[in-house]
């Protein structure tokens, strides 16, 4: 948790008043009108980064309308998923503009497209960058320590790119060029070379424009962390490499030997790479694999000649979403029964078969090249690889299908045989925020394997074709939302959430009560600790939680853990034993549904405490909004109380002295940039401090308007009630 701020620390008079009641009905409007960006001129960007690594899109509507006719939806889709992976960022229409807030994103680059209704893409018109092979695609950078190779050096510090053109089966083709910095076309010693592939599918052009080849290069020359070297980067296949390499030697100041001569690539050009150290050993003394997905049979008789040749043969691999997982684990038993030597950099964790991935590769790779280095170890961080990663079989499992590491398996049931496009949106953005990631055709279902994920719990449901679809081959409901599903992946960080052993809990009892403003009964769900006593001397303290609109009153309990939380921080001995009370909220007037209909059927029917000191109410954004106007109008009825992701609104006709006499905490919580009401809420502190009522402010909780953030405020909140 961050830092805790008090603010306002003013004395208490002795007298109370009650206020008319000023209920903050209006936080939700009033948060998105403050946030709800600007109608965009041709020129402004729709996208914008932030110090903080919090990526801003604002995408003029009349723009979208122009190009692609009326829509429905807008994305952004990029490299934004877990392991880098391609997913979907849903917009909102707020006016004039679709706009969402993404982050705090990890360090490194991005690419990104605009599309409506999952089939008409555009390209950022405001963004100069661009990817040649790919037209639509624009891409911006994070700064940050682990990106500092991805930066451009200093001008006229870095080396060159050129153009070289060859003949090659009476077809003219082309590759480009680094040479380092201080390079020169004639002189008394030559250059290693080395050759990047890019692969099958992929043009040369994308290590420069995805890859940042000519950045890492130039940082690492400048470092002095590599050996001078041109570098080639090509889409040849294998017959038209042998004519490269040779206009490469015609053209360059480089050393045709092959231990001067280095081979490396991603992907299909990772194959291309292994091909020319197994296949036909000799030709280059250094070669990287980066996600090779095949590799010709390593015969054991060749072995002797294959390792006089090569000096370094590394292999690369992302996690198990990289498709080169299981081929390299088969590679490395090869090679070894081969006798063949080869290095392995580990399993990226946090990496599958992209861009990202590679870049790190190139920045490992390079400095083991032409020179020697004592150190053969893989990266920081990087795993071993023990086994092949195979999910069940279609249609045998429940899902989602958790594997080891955090990895996770989704799959649909065989109704969607005739899909277009099918996605898994969830909370798996950074701070929980929303992405959709999308499923590809497994026979007649649609699968995806997503992760790493951290410990935590999630919620999801499929897209199909622009319609939500609940998982029925997951057994989780959620009342308010039917089409969503959960599922908690356990862990250390997840503990707060997880069932405690069975018996040591406490109980949810459902609380049917009548209601006199809604004119029908209504329903609440109440915790009590292990261990109530309702003959016990001393009533037990009590907490009102209130959900947030759009929800009811089984919320806290299916999407919040409420339960979890409360059981195991009482277990722990954290929490002071109470009781908590989850109401409907969704009311025309909540003080008197509070106070006329949820707090004296509480009273009738559960040992609790009518001193305001024992009594607490707290609420999540349209729940928070109704706590603080319960405290507007009855300041001193409770003497704790807590608002989540919920402004304070107007200060008019607030009798600060009486909310500060009679309330021992006003503790509030907030989401980063990402939640809607962030502006209004930050607004709404400076109100407080001119009107000088005393709060604590719990510092801004990492993640969106969601469970994420609640749940860790929930965590934080309820070990300080009713403490002195």
């Amino acid at each position: 948790m961050t830092t805790e701020h008090y603010h306002g620390r003013l004395r208490r008079p002795g007298v109370r008043r009650r206020v008319s009641a000023v209920f903050t009905a209006g936080v939700v409007a009033i948060a998105a009108a403050l946030l709800a960006p600007q109608p965009a001129t041709a020129d402004t960007p729709w996208l914008a980064v932030s110090e903080d690594r919090y990526a801003s899109f604002a995408v003029p509507a009349a723009y979208v309308q122009e190009k692609l006719g009326t829509v429905s939806q807008v994305v952004v889709e990029g490299n934004f998923g877990p392991s880098a992976t391609w997913a979907e960022f849903g917009l909102t229409r707020r006016g004039d503009v679709w706009s969402g807030v993404l982050g705090a994103l990890a360090p490194g680059l991005y690419r990104y497209q605009l599309t409506a209704d999952d089939t008409l893409t555009i390209k950022d018109p405001t963004n100069a960058t661009g990817v040649a092979s790919d037209p639509l695609l624009s891409t911006f950078l994070v700064a940050g320590d682990s990106a500092r190779w991805l930066v451009d050096a200093p001008a006229g510090t870095g080396g060159k790119i050129e153009t070289l053109t060859y003949r090659t089966r009476n077809a003219q083709r082309s590759a480009l060029v680094w040479t380092p910095p201080g390079y020169a076309a004639k002189g008394p010693k030559g250059y290693p070379a080395l050759f990047l592939q890019s692969g099958a599918g992929a043009a040369a052009t994308d290590w420069l424009d995805l890859g940042r080849s000519k950045q890492i290069l130039d940082n690492l020359s400048a470092a002095r962390a590599i050996s001078p070297m041109v570098v080639v980067l090509s889409d040849a296949d294998d017959r038209e490499l042998t004519d490269l390499r040779k206009a490469v030697a015609d053209t360059y100041r480089v050393l045709r030997d092959p231990a001067h001569q280095a081979i490396a690539g991603v992907a299909d050009g990772g194959a291309q790479a292994l091909r020319a150290a197994l296949a036909k050993p000799g030709q280059f003394g250094y070669v990287g694999s980066f996600s090779g997905t095949s590799a010709p049979a390593v015969d054991r008789k060749h072995a002797t000649a294959t390792n006089r040749g090569l000096k370094l043969l590394r292999l690369y691999t992302g996690n198990v979403t990289d498709p080169a997982y299981n081929p390299t684990y088969r590679l490395m038993r090869a090679l070894d029964r081969a006798d063949v030597r080869f290095e392995f950099d580990g399993v990226n964790p946090d990496g599958g078969a992209n861009w990202t991935t590679w870049q790190e590769n190139l920045v490992d790779l390079l400095p083991r090249l032409f020179r020697h280095v004592a150190d053969h170890r893989p990266s920081p961080g990087h795993q071993p690889l023990r086994r092949e990663f195979t999910p069940p079989p279609a249609g045998t499992t429940p899902t989602p299908f958790i594997s080891e590491g955090g990895f996770v398996t989704f799959e649909t049931t065989t109704d969607f045989t005739d899909a277009r496009h099918v996605t898994v949106w969830a909370n798996i953005a950074p701070g929980g925020s929303w992405l959709r990631v999308p499923l590809t055709r497994d026979g007649d279902r649609w699968r995806a394997t997503i992760g790493p994920l951290k410990p935590w719990f999630y919620y999801y449901r499929f897209i199909v074709d622009r319609v939500a679809v609940k998982d029925t081959s997951n057994p989780t409901t959620v009342s308010s939302e039917p089409m969503w599903s959960t599922f908690l992946l356990p862990g250390p960080g997840a503990r707060l959430l997880s069932d405690v052993p069975a018996g040591r809990g406490g109980t949810v009892e459902r609380m049917t009560y009548s209601s006199t403003v809604a004119g029908q009964d209504r329903t609440a769900l109440v915790w009590t600790p292990p261990g109530y006593d309702r003959d016990r001397a001393q009533p037990y303290p009590v907490l009102y939680l209130q959900h947030g609109s759009g929800q009811s009153y089984t919320d806290w309990v299916e999407m919040g853990r409420a339960k979890q939380i409360l059981d195991n921080q009482f277990l722990d001995g954290d929490l002071t034993p109470m009781v908590v009370v989850m109401g409907n909220g969704n009311s025309s007037n909540f003080n008197r549904e509070l106070l006329e209909n949820i707090v004296p059927t509480t009273r009738a029917r559960y040992h609790i405490s009518s001193d305001p000191s024992q009594q607490a109410l707290a609420g999540l954004s349209m729940g928070g909004g109704q706590a603080l106007g319960v405290l507007k109008a009855y300041p001193g009825e409770f003497a704790y109380v807590a608002a989540l992701s919920a402004g304070f609104g107007s200060g008019a006709g607030v009798d600060v002295a009486a909310i500060n006499d009679g309330t021992k905490m006003l503790r509030l919580y907030v989401g980063d940039q990402t939640d809607f009401v962030y502006p209004s809420f930050m607004a709404s502190l400076t109100t407080l401090d001119t009107l000088g009522i005393r709060y604590e402010f719990d510092g801004v909780t990492p993640g969106p308007h969601g469970w994420d953030v609640w749940q860790k405020n929930l965590i934080d909140l309820a070990p300080r009630l009713f403490k002195r």
